[in-house]
């Protein structure tokens, strides 16, 4: 490495240090920031907890030329054992207010905040609208840009807004109708550029909300809560691991394909939901993608369906 080089690297380090203090780390291990608790370091990790502190880190890095990435809760992705080069921003903004508008309720909510805990509030506050997504390990910003849903409810039904920092580092409000929501995509999404790092950021999120009584929602959302907890499985695991083919379902095609319970190393498909895979203490993100394209072949084969992966895989790989 030459003196100029790491010249340049000291400033890098210095100009984050002076703005996120202890917050900025460097060759950070990401397994414990992922809900499967594998993957390797990131050259450069800091955590974030507000809009304006999002935008900062996305801004140093893209001016200094340094590959990004915002992590939220970590669920839906697979980070590889080789980890990510560049910066891996963990976003804790968490902000959330309720306003009405004369006609309902609107709630804004940085990208940061749990999409779970934010449901469990509006029900609580006598508001419908997000009641689906209670249990749902993600966050605002995450649930955006797959269009996070489940129960017959989905982000595209109740977003009003979305605020997004895009690639000129210029914030600008999407609406609903603007962001191309598709079955677990949307426009944000699609902008992805490799390795998950998306050249447009959500910072935060609008939604409409109406009225209902308070003690029927929080109900709903306990039934719901129950429901997961007797369907999927508890230990480390991404969330569905492939998308639902039309008409069907991939838990359901894995589990009549035989794969129920099947391992590669530490890894191994659920005995419970066939759509979640299970990594073990001594499981590698290599071990999961072996599991992943195993399942992904032995459902080809058997019935001809192409599976369609929900979970991103992340980093570099051999």
């Amino acid at each position: 490495m030459t003196d100029r080089t790491v010249t340049l690297f000291d400033a890098i380090v210095a100009r984050f240090r002076e703005s996120f203090g202890e917050e900025f780390r460097l060759d950070e291990a990401l397994s414990g920031h992922t809900t499967a608790r594998v993957g390797g370091p990131a050259d450069f990790f800091v955590t974030v907890c507000s809009v304006d502190q999002l935008v900062e880190a996305v801004t140093l890095a893209a001016r200094q030329h340094i590959p990004y990435w915002v992590l939220g809760a970590g669920s839906n992705v697979l980070i590889s054992d080789a980890g990510m080069s560049g910066l891996v921003i963990r976003n804790q903004a968490r902000s959330v207010t309720f306003r009405h508008n004369g006609v309902g309720v609107i709630l804004a909510a940085d990208s940061g905040a749990n999409l779970s805990r934010v449901a469990r509030q509006c029900a609580s506050r006598g508001l419908v609208g997000l009641e689906w997504a209670a249990g749902i390990p993600g966050t605002i910003g995450g649930a955006v840009v797959g269009n996070a849903g489940a129960h017959g409810g989905d982000i595209a039904s109740c977003l009003r807004l979305a605020r997004v920092l895009d690639s000129d580092l210029k914030t600008r409000d999407y609406r609903v109708e603007e962001l191309d929501f598709g079955y677990r995509s949307s426009s944000l999404k699609k902008a992805h550029v490799g390795n998950g790092q998306s050249t447009r950021v959500v910072l935060g999120a609008e939604f409409k909300l109406r009225p209902a009584p308070a003690e029927e929602l929080v109900a709903r959302v306990e039934e719901i809560q129950a429901h997961r907890k007797r369907t999927q499985p508890p230990g480390a695991s991404m969330g569905c691991m492939f998308k639902n083919p039309a008409g069907d379902h991939a838990g359901r095609l894995l589990d009549e394909a035989g794969l129920k319970g099947t391992c590669v190393g530490g890894a191994q498909i659920s005995r419970v939901h066939a759509n979640f895979f299970l990594s073990g203490d001594d499981a590698t993100a290599e071990d999961v993608r072996k599991l992943m394209a195993m399942a992904w072949h032995t459902v080809k084969d058997r019935f001809g369906v192409a599976l369609d992966p929900e979970v991103e895989l992340i980093g570099e790989w051999d």
